[in-house]
């Protein structure tokens, strides 16, 4: 297959924003991956806006394999053109918790699949497919303003279940996307503090953690005011 004509240009663009420098403080915070190049999320927003939307694109600058130029595919693929395999195959290929994170906000919330994947993803053995369900959780409960308190309500019961997960960035995504599904409304606010006393009692080290600190946040006077305004 011939390569994309625009993928030698964007990848010039990408390869000039390097920091090789910054690569070992970004490992330590877990911001790994073979070729990794150092890119800070402003360039690669710039480089991608620079670009354009291309989703063929896209999927030849995350089949580099290379972190940096996958975060770029994540800003100029179309949310609207992802096939169910695509976005598996994407999620599969994740290594490094921030391109998770990032192609879940950049480019999977747009898709009308991204529910289906919430809850198809919460049941993976992967750790990165895991902590991509909870991960695209997390801010469909920002960004999806159309969809009402049920699709939340339902993906809540997934949560008792992966908090047992004691793997770091599954644990650490399930704890953000209960934190931000109780952020939403008073009503979701109240159920999500009954899932995490459910998750308290599990007593397991991460279900714990999980259940102390987004308690700690969905009882606070900050979230409960906001809440009470529907400023959230």
């Amino acid at each position: 297959m011939a390569a994309h004509p625009k993928l030698a240009s964007a990848m010039a663009l990408i390869h000039g924003q390097a920091r090789p420098s910054e690569l070992e403080g970004m490992a330590r915070f877990g911001l790994t991956g073979e070729r990794r190049l150092g890119l800070s999320v402003p360039s690669m927003r710039q480089i991608a806006k620079h670009v354009g939307r291309d989703h063929s694109l896209a999927q030849a600058l995350w089949d580099t394999n290379i972190p940096d130029a996958r975060i770029v595919a994540s800003l100029v693929a179309e949310p609207d053109k992802f096939s169910s395999r695509q976005m598996d195959d994407w999620a599969k290929g994740f290594a490094a918790w921030d391109v998770c994170d990032q192609v879940c906000l950049n480019a999977f919330r747009g898709s009308r699949l991204a529910w289906g994947k919430v809850h198809a993803w919460s049941q993976s053995e992967r750790e990165f497919v895991r902590r991509a369900a909870f991960s695209l959780l997390a801010v469909l409960a920002v960004h999806d303003k159309q969809s009402g308190d049920g699709p939340f309500l339902a993906a809540l019961a997934l949560m008792e279940p992966a908090a047992s997960d004691d793997r770091n960035f599954v644990k650490k995504a399930v704890n953000w996307a209960l934190r931000n599904i109780g952020k939403r409304n008073q009503v979701l606010n109240a159920v999500a503090v009954e899932t995490a006393l459910k998750i308290q009692q599990q007593g397991s080290k991460s279900a714990r953690w999980i259940a102390a600190d987004a308690l700690r946040e969905l009882r606070s006077e900050v979230v409960q005011a906001r809440i009470t305004r529907k400023e959230y």
